[in-house]
């Protein structure tokens, strides 16, 4: 288990624009919550940062077409995600707003020190040109085919299909997002960012963190190693974060160069708050940034390059970076709707079920996942429900049966005791290890074998065949359920706080040590409350409704 220390743990910010879908979850919100809740049950100081990501072409068409201001339109998605995040039981110690005026204040400080010296310059460059819709067309205006990959239907600031961040002029037969017409070139004057002069810094960084996962460090480094170009960091339009130097002209700051810094001036406002020194925290915590890995470009290029060139805040320790999520083996599209929302799903499923589905398929890499209604429902009715709650089911019903609800006194151990004790003594040490390397899913088939080992041994044991065995035995296996309860809260927060109830404990499960999970600490006498079902089968029937629902 690692040293107690300061733990600061970054979601990627979700754009203002839409509900939140099972694939947002997959790679970003839930490992970070997940992981953020281990740290803290681990006796960390840790925080977990996120807010919207407000600025940017998307939202200004999105609220022009809803007769909205940017600011109405924004403020409604960010009480209508953290509404949904909050369903799904993930947890954050701020959510904030890239547009609130300590993220412009300090984005502003960022572009100052930069161009003070000498990182910013400007330059004329040819930009696409509506001429049916009277302006210029930033990146989110146009869409075309990728060069790189080409991929089709792409924004021409970035392709989501290979990852690549693309330059003004790049992108493939050019359209207008607004009207579809082929846009003409004109001379506009932008600011950009000298990255190349960081190639080396970045490179020396990347080389140097252990804790970046290598396959994606590999493809960096060529990105590094293929040449680095500057970085057009403004945008022709009205929504964004001015740019502080009277010459600009209006123009505003690419939403890339403003939305990471939120990470910092998030946390500095949460420290604000209660009187901590928020620089001080940063600068000496360990910084986790989880992400998926379409902005891996950004985070492992663009973020480091501004922090280091402005020279206040570390770089970040780890990016855990996943893959996308496929839906029955199909790339999600909300366009053609093929993608479960959020807010659709937890209709019809509790949230601990899709907590634990996507984390048992989701490895830590950027390797792609399939959401597959099938698998959905084996996992939780083969492991979920048959393994871990039949053993915590199978323990509670026959100690409120059989010995009155109260936790019998043990007699002398047998061999299989004395393993099995050792066994409840081991399992938080070796699933910490896992949670630690952010290595999630392996952390839960951990848990998911020790509950097999559980069954194994209430089995062998045959409480109901046994009676003063079975004193024994039941001591032994309350005592496994109330490791289960505190090892799977970070994976399963609602059930795991449930059960913690049924067994009747003081304070909430939340608030527990994860060591003590490895601790007898339930004692004889102690009595336990009626036993409830947590996990239900999900009938075919479910199922069938689900797949349904999608496109034919």
């Amino acid at each position: 288990m690692f040293d107690l220390t300061k733990i600061i743990v970054t979601s990627a910010l979700p754009y203002a624009n839409g509900d939140i879908h099972i694939g947002h979850i997959v790679s970003t919100y839930l490992p970070a919550d997940i992981f953020t809740r281990f740290c803290k049950l681990s006796g960390n100081e840790c925080i977990h940062i996120c807010g919207t990501d407000d600025f940017g072409v998307p939202i200004l068409i999105r609220a022009e077409q809803e007769r909205k201001t940017p600011e109405q339109f924004v403020s409604y998605w960010y009480f209508e995600q953290l509404r949904d995040f909050k369903t799904a039981g993930i947890q954050f110690d701020i959510f904030h707003k890239t547009h609130s005026p300590e993220n412009i204040e300090l984005v502003q400080h960022f572009f100052r020190v930069l161009n003070a010296r000498g990182f910013i310059f400007t330059k004329e460059i040819e930009q696409a040109y509506c001429e049916r819709c009277k302006k210029f067309l930033p990146d989110r205006y146009i869409r075309g085919t990728c060069p790189y990959c080409g991929a089709k239907d792409q924004y021409s600031d970035s392709c989501e299909a290979c990852g690549r961040a693309l330059q003004p002029g790049e992108i493939k037969d050019p359209h207008c997002a607004v009207c579809g017409s082929t846009p003409v070139n004109k001379i506009t004057t932008h600011y950009f960012f000298d990255l190349p002069h960081f190639s080396e810094d970045l490179k020396k960084w990347l080389e140097e963190n252990q804790n970046l996962q290598p396959e994606v460090k590999n493809y960096v480094l060529q990105w590094i190693k293929d040449g680095l170009r500057y970085w057009d960091i403004t945008r022709d339009i009205s929504w964004g974060v001015p740019i502080p130097l009277e010459e600009a002209g209006g123009k505003v700051l690419y939403g890339w160069f403003d939305n990471h810094i939120g990470y910092i001036s998030f946390a500095l406002k949460y420290f604000s708050d209660k009187g901590i020194d928020g620089k001080e925290f940063w600068n000496s915590a360990k910084i986790y940034h989880f992400i998926g890995k379409d902005i891996a470009y950004h985070h492992y290029l663009f973020l480091p390059a501004m922090r280091i060139g402005e020279g206040n805040y570390k770089l970040p320790d780890a990016i855990p970076t996943r893959g996308y999520l496929l839906l029955q083996g199909q790339k999600l599209s909300k366009s053609r709707g093929w993608y479960i929302s959020l807010r659709s799903f937890l209709e019809s499923f509790p949230a601990d079920y899709l907590r634990y589905y996507l984390t048992r398929i989701t490895p830590n890499a950027q390797t792609d996942v399939n959401f597959d209604w099938d698998e959905f429902q084996a996992k939780i009715n083969n492991e979920l429900v048959a393994t871990i709650g039949n053993f915590i089911h199978r323990t509670l019903t026959f100690i409120h049966s059989q010995f009155n609800g109260k936790i019998p006194k043990p007699g002398q151990y047998s061999e299989e005791d004395q393993e099995f004790e050792n066994e409840i003594k081991r399992v938080a040490v070796i699933v910490g290890s896992e949670m630690e390397k952010t290595e999630l899913d392996k952390a839960l088939r951990s848990i998911l074998e020790f509950s097999a080992t559980c069954n194994q041994y209430f089995q062998k044991k045959e409480p109901w065949a046994k009676k003063e065995e079975a004193k024994t035995t039941l001591y032994l296996c309350a005592n496994a359920v109330r490791a289960l309860a505190i090892l799977l809260e970070p994976f399963l927060p609602f059930s795991s706080e449930k059960l913690w109830k049924i067994i009747n404990l003081n304070d909430s499960v939340h608030k527990q040590e994860w060591l003590s999970a490895s601790r007898l600490k339930l004692e004889a006498g102690h009595e336990i409350k009626k036993p409830e079902i947590l996990f239900r089968i999900i009938e075919d029937t479910e199922i069938k409704t689900q797949k349904d629902k999608l496109p034919k």
